[in-house]
């Protein structure tokens, strides 16, 4: 087997060792003469998987008591519809500050149901940086304050969360969850989707005060309902069982590899060699980011000319370096080094960068 590094904002690289435990184990789980994915998601053995994932999460999370873990289908994308429905009553309206793309685009389905303040938006800056705590200008009679905690495209990320004092902070952490520990006591609910730090795509983790549950509308369709997937523990309908027993394995790979101080000490490695590698090249490699908002998980670049950048990632292709490409709204290059991206594969693209440089610089 020859395995190449996948950069890819999503879906992206999974722990090797959570995938040869699936290939082990897809046709035939432990000896029932089935595959999980073909069993009754109501019978005992894939009961099992669920229950022990909420678990996972909640202790590699450390998430305390009072809040809700839920498995749902939609992805982060459903939450953005889902998020406004349930708290964005008539005659309330929403913070939502705009740091990049899909906080722009959770605030345009909140528009579809509410109103929608800003308290603050990034396009002055080409949402290079994430606002200080002083810029922000809150709405104190919000129904909630939602922010996008780390931006794929744009590379910025929230290094601490704001805080919003009696307004429930609603966070899309797609591609920053399990990368570092949360102040839960700031926030009201966290959602993530699951195909960048979790599992494949085809579910959105959500995790959610008890405050913020009893508040949620229940005149609404059913699937809809946080208060029905909180009471049937995620099982209302049939959830999506591959995606769930990944989640469960990915889990398992966090805790034997050392658990979150692993997890971060390897993140701060990784993005460390990332941005000295942009920032020891004399401008070569040019990082638009503001240092200070820089993410940890979605490293952007530009070289000298776009002709230089379609050399660069065609050469990183043959050299196993996949997936490099910046979003097609922005361009240049990205990489994506999420939890299960080996140090090793960012050494590789370093050098591989340095080596570029030499030849090409």
């Amino acid at each position: 087997m020859s395995r190449i590094y996948n950069f890819s904002a999503g879906p992206s690289t999974l722990p090797v060792e959570a995938l040869e435990e699936v290939a082990g184990q897809l046709v035939d789980y432990q000896k029932s003469g089935m595959s999980l994915v073909e069993m009754s998601h109501r019978g005992k053995q894939y009961d099992a998987v669920h229950n022990e994932t909420i678990q996972l999460l909640r202790e590699v999370l450390q998430v305390p008591e009072g809040y809700h873990v839920l498995l749902l289908q939609g992805g982060a994308t459903l939450q953005f519809g889902m998020v406004p429905m349930a708290f964005l009553k008539p005659g309330m309206s929403a913070d939502y500050i705009m740091t990049g793309s899909w906080a722009k685009k959770a605030a345009e389905d909140a528009r579809v149901v509410g109103a929608v303040t800003v308290p603050w938006d990034g396009k002055s800056c080409s949402y290079a940086r994430i606002p200080s705590q002083q810029e922000l200008s809150l709405n104190a009679d919000a129904a909630y304050v939602h922010i996008c905690s780390n931006e794929t495209i744009g590379g910025i990320q929230w290094q601490t969360m704001p805080d919003t004092g009696s307004i429930p902070l609603v966070c899309d952490m797609s591609s920053d969850i399990l990368s570092r520990p949360l102040a839960w006591e700031k926030i009201g609910m966290a959602y993530a989707g699951a195909q960048k730090n979790l599992a494949p795509a085809g579910m959105a983790l959500v995790i959610m005060s008890e405050h913020m549950a009893s508040a949620a509308r229940t005149d609404l369709p059913a699937y809809l309902r946080y208060d029905l997937h909180i009471k049937e523990n995620s099982l209302y309908n049939t959830p999506p069982t591959f995606v769930v027993w990944m989640t469960q394995l990915t889990l398992k790979w966090i805790k034997k590899i050392g658990g979150m101080a692993e997890i971060e000490r390897r993140r701060d490695e990784k993005a460390g060699m990332l941005y000295s590698a942009i920032d020891n090249s004399s401008g070569y490699y040019r990082c638009p980011v503001d240092p200070a908002s820089r993410s940890a998980m979605n490293v952007v670049w530009r070289l000298p000319s776009e002709e230089l950048e379609n050399q660069f990632l065609k050469q990183a292709q043959a050299e196993g370096l996949s997936g490099l490409k910046g979003h097609r709204s922005v361009g240049g290059c990205r990489a994506s080094i999420y939890n299960a991206m080996p140090v090793e594969g960012v050494k590789t693209l370093t050098d591989f960068m340095r080596n570029f440089m030499q030849k090409n610089g």
